[in-house]
């Protein structure tokens, strides 16, 4: 599976601090392993083709599969969400 960052996620990541970071990094691989994994807690946004996955209790990561590319798209608060398109 290939992974795409898009200029968002790229620009939300370097915003976060350092823990955080460690933890989305974690996460990630557990994304890569199996999106499955149960600390992940994968939701589905409504009416969209993108996905959310729990980075701590306050902070998530957005993504979308399409045509095996796991496409990474917003990180940060939990408000990043509101501002996912």
């Amino acid at each position: 599976m290939k992974i795409r960052r898009t200029e968002s996620f790229v620009k939300d990541y370097r915003r976060l601090p350092a823990e955080i970071r460690g933890q989305v990094d974690k996460q990630l691989e557990y994304l890569i392993r199996d999106h499955r994994y149960p600390s992940l807690r994968v939701k589905k946004l409504r009416g969209t083709d993108k996905f959310e996955i729990r980075i701590s209790k306050g902070y998530r990561l957005t993504f979308r599969y399409a045509d095996d590319v796991l496409e990474l798209r917003r990180v940060g608060s939990h408000d990043i969400l509101k501002k996912e398109e």
